[in-house]
């Protein structure tokens, strides 16, 4: 899959949470730019933190960017 990225950030819902994939599988909803970061430490990516899903290559984000939690 040539282009795709491996981590897609949903839309936020109508609670504020978007939904998290990694590699095909949603791992849950994330409410904040640090619940992303424990996601991607889950899925063995240990060290990071806030800004590193901030300035990832690896995250599409849908629906706006790691600032935009509301619809």
């Amino acid at each position: 899959m040539a282009g795709t990225r491996p981590v897609v950030i949903y839309p936020p819902d109508e609670d504020g949470g978007r939904r998290v994939r990694v590699d095909g599988e949603i791992l849950g909803r994330a409410f904040s730019v640090q619940d992303i970061a424990r996601f991607m430490q889950q899925a063995g990516l240990q060290g990071w933190d806030e800004m590193d899903v901030v300035r990832s290559e690896l995250i599409e984000w849908r629906g706006g960017g790691p600032d935009t939690w509301t619809r």
